[in-house]
């Protein structure tokens, strides 16, 4: 028997990206690879990169630095590059690092074998278009693997809206949505491999109009396969969320409590410098809508501090606007430049500043998330167990607003779903205890 070739795949960033990594395997399984967690016992290392965090392309020309070392032993060893940084860099990342095989862009990795091919006999292979037809439509079907209890499932790629401080339009190219017949049938291919739980994927995933019905009328098309349990989606822009995904919301059993809703800030003359086309009225009312709809409603959000121009009574208005909504959870940062985003060219705001909001926004953040935890000892809640506890007989999962929960009990197992009572609130996590 041939022994199967080996490919190491290191993921930064979102859950996109995990998602782009697994399709990644696939394809390259078609050709013979099988997946290992050892760099060093590889044939093919791909970096799948996110140009969302500071000095992203320097941490990955410093990981690809690693590998020379590889590379020396093993002359035979592929090292290619993909996503977002592969996206914006290019070329510039072969001629940083000529032993690198490939560059694929995140629009291009369904080429992969094809790009692979090119590298035999020291050849290059770059592939950074925006290319008309759909990669998903040219991925072969999933393997019949059984998986985990949750999954995620791209439907939305790219974005249209051009917030000041964001490069994923200009990585991810224009709003792209697949077909419902594609995304049903993958569905109903990760239920018959053990999914119980779905999260739709897109960097502007409520901006889906793949389906007739919008994401909603996606949503509800869904909830009707049988062995699925569980719908959510992630990430939301304020602007795309119409009154039928808010009805959603309440009337769609299988969707979870539980929203990533960005607001960024809560200055209006901020949110209008990051063009974000909503003042923090809008958004304050937005968040009205839904828990009106689903009172129970777990929200999550994402916050820059120190974004060019802010002043001190700009981050009290978004420190205002947390006090206000009362966050479950939330991703904070210190605004950092992007080459090539319109507030990269504006006036910064000294580090020191930076540093400082950012320690007061996480306190209160941290503050909110607690007392939400607190809130939950004594409720009854359903959890989807997805893997065994650091103790004997302990297993953990999520509840359905997201909080990781361990419960002390026997017979439990990976994809069951089981009714617990919260018992104590940790820091990350809550304890419960199996109701009969």
């Amino acid at each position: 028997m041939t022994t199967p070739k080996k490919l190491f795949i290191k993921t930064y960033g979102c859950q996109m990206n995990v998602y782009d990594s697994e399709r990644m395997a696939e394809a390259m399984g078609g050709e013979g690879y099988v997946t290992t967690d050892r760099p060093d016992d590889a044939d093919m290392i791909l970096l799948n990169t996110c140009h969302i965090r500071e000095k992203a392309a320097e941490k990955v020309y410093s990981e690809l630095g690693r590998y020379k070392g590889l590379k020396a032993d093993k002359p035979d060893l592929k090292i290619g590059v993909a996503g977002c940084v592969a996206q914006a860099e290019g070329e510039e990342i072969m001629r940083r690092q000529p032993m690198v095989d490939l560059v694929v862009g995140p629009q291009s990795y369904h080429r992969l074998p094809e790009l692979t091919a090119r590298t035999h006999n020291g050849g290059k292979a770059l592939d950074t278009d925006f290319p008309e037809e759909d990669k998903f439509e040219h991925l072969k079907a999933r393997p019949k693997a059984k998986r985990g209890p949750t999954a995620f499932l791209t439907v939305q790629e790219g974005c249209d809206k051009f917030c000041a401080f964001c490069v994923v339009p200009y990585t991810r190219g224009a709003e792209v949505s697949r077909r419902a017949q594609r995304v049903m049938s993958e569905a109903r291919d990760l239920v018959e491999r053990g999914v119980r739980e779905i999260t739709l994927l897109g960097q502007n995933v409520n901006a889906y109009h793949g389906h007739d019905g919008g994401l909603a009328g996606l949503i509800r098309e869904l909830a009707t396969i049988d062995g699925l349990e569980r719908i959510r989606f992630t990430t939301s822009h304020p602007n795309d969320m119409d009154d039928a995904l808010i009805a959603a919301h309440g009337e769609c059993e299988k969707l979870m409590p539980y929203l990533h809703l960005p607001v960024q800030a809560g200055s209006d003359k901020i949110l209008k410098r990051m063009n974000r086309s909503h003042t923090a009225e809008q958004y304050l009312r937005l968040i009205e809508r839904l828990r009106a709809a689903r009172p129970d409603l777990h929200l999550s959000g994402d916050f820059i501090v120190g974004f060019p121009e802010e002043t001190e009574a700009d981050f009290q208005d978004t420190m205002a606007l947390i006090e206000a909504v009362k966050y479950g959870s939330a991703f904070s940062f210190k605004y950092s430049e992007r080459p090539g985003t319109p507030a990269a060219e504006r006036p910064q705001v000294p580090e020191a500043e930076k540093d400082d909001r950012l320690q007061r926004l996480q306190a209160l953040l941290t503050r909110q998330q607690r007392e939400l935890q607190d809130a939950m000892v004594g409720r009854d809640v359903t959890v989807l167990f997805e893997k065994p506890g650091r103790l004997p007989g302990q297993m953990v999962g999520k509840s359905e607003y997201l909080h990781a929960v361990h419960v002390e009990a026997e017979g439990l197992a990976p994809g069951d779903l089981a009714p617990v009572r919260i018992v104590s609130s940790g820091p990350n996590s809550l304890k419960g205890e199996r109701l009969a």
